[in-house]
């Protein structure tokens, strides 16, 4: 399946290395407005080479909305963007075409299909993320006009966990740090891991602000369940929880629960969401990244006809896919919230009788 959510959907196609990637986000409600301008500076801020902490292939991920658009406004149609590749080195990927890379989709993708896209990894890449951020940036801009905020941060770099979340500081770093105090322990990590030809995994804190009360299906479409398989599908995400998340089975009920108060919930380790709906408080996701499989040491594998051999990789790589994997973490929680908007929209009488008396 190539196609995400229910009411507000998103369909990419492409491939790291193919003509283009692109999108199809339909569902927009007509009327709103499309500011091209904030659609580009989030793919800006995903795109690659930025710094010497990410891959050096250098796109300038310049999107182009092809319809759905007349006049600044989202016509109700299927809106369409593509985004063509620039700086593709197929020739660093000769050497892999008949072997699996160890910790990549190779393997699956060969026995799956009896195909596979050996450049870049194909279908399987990150690459294919961009077109995410893109419809992202479309959710996002229908949820501002709701009031709905959404931002995200590292809140770890291996091992090295930052102690506090200041989100207007992720915007400047160079890691998107969500401690200052911590920035240059976690970049000297991601260094130290490239300058060893090796990588690094990373934790991705994502939270949205004003969100209204029960978004979210009670039973087989959750609110939470959702976000987790939004951030699951992201390339290279290994985990996930959801306000205090792994945390919450060592604690009694007595300490997990969010007293209420007529001002509001006392605290929120539920992370906003209680019986799959969202009870007003901020959501807050915790993602959980691999290091990045593409490393530059010699690994064990085998070839399609199953004789061992060694991999040795070329080519440009990310030392850590959790950096900018969180502005992907954003997009598809954005993609999430925005399906849950336009469901929950038939969930009372009153809110159709507004409509229709």
């Amino acid at each position: 399946m190539n196609t995400f959510g229910k009411k507000f959907t998103m369909t990419t196609f492409g491939e790291s290395h193919g003509v283009a990637l692109g999108c199809i986000v339909d569902g927009v409600p007509a009327g709103l407005t499309i500011d091209e301008t904030f659609i580009q500076s989030e793919l800006d801020r995903r795109k690659p080479g930025k710094s010497n902490l990410e891959t050096k292939r250098k796109e300038g991920d310049k999107v182009s909305i092809l319809s759905g658009v007349f006049e600044g406004k989202s016509t109700g149609t299927p809106i369409a963007m593509v985004i063509y590749n620039e700086d593709q080195k197929s020739k660093d990927y000769d050497s892999v075409k008949d072997l699996f890379r160890p910790g990549h989709a190779d393997f699956t993708y060969w026995n799956k299909y009896g195909i596979r896209d050996y450049r870049g990894g194909g279908r399987s890449s990150a690459r294919e993320t961009a077109a995410r951020v893109a419809a992202g940036a479309i959710a996002k801009l229908m949820l501002g006009a709701i009031g709905i905020n959404i931002q995200s941060g590292i809140k770890a770099i291996g091992e090295i966990e930052g102690k506090t979340n200041d989100f207007e500081y992720a915007k400047s770093s160079p890691i998107h740090a969500l401690d200052k105090n911590y920035e240059d322990k976690q970049i000297k990590a991601v260094t130290l891991a490239r300058d060893e030809h090796d990588s690094i995994g990373g934790s991705v804190l994502t939270i949205a602000t004003g969100v209204p009360i029960g978004l979210g299906q009670p039973m087989y479409y959750k609110l939470d369940g959702a976000l987790a398989e939004a951030m699951m599908g992201i390339n290279a995400a290994k985990a996930v929880e959801i306000g205090e998340g792994a945390k919450s089975a060592t604690l009694r009920g007595s300490q997990n629960n969010d007293p209420i108060s007529s001002q509001g919930f006392e605290s929120n380790k539920a992370g906003g969401i209680l019986g799959g709906m969202s009870n007003g408080d901020a959501i807050i996701v915790t993602t959980h990244f691999k290091p990045t499989p593409s490393i530059f040491q010699e690994q064990h594998t085998i070839t399609k006809d199953g004789t061992e051999t060694i991999c040795s990789l070329k080519g440009r790589h990310d030392p850590c896919v959790a950096i900018r994997g969180s502005i992907v973490c954003e997009a598809m929680m954005a993609l999430v919230l925005a399906d849950m908007v336009l469901l929950n929209m038939g969930s009372k009488m009153e809110h159709i009788e507004k409509i229709y008396r």
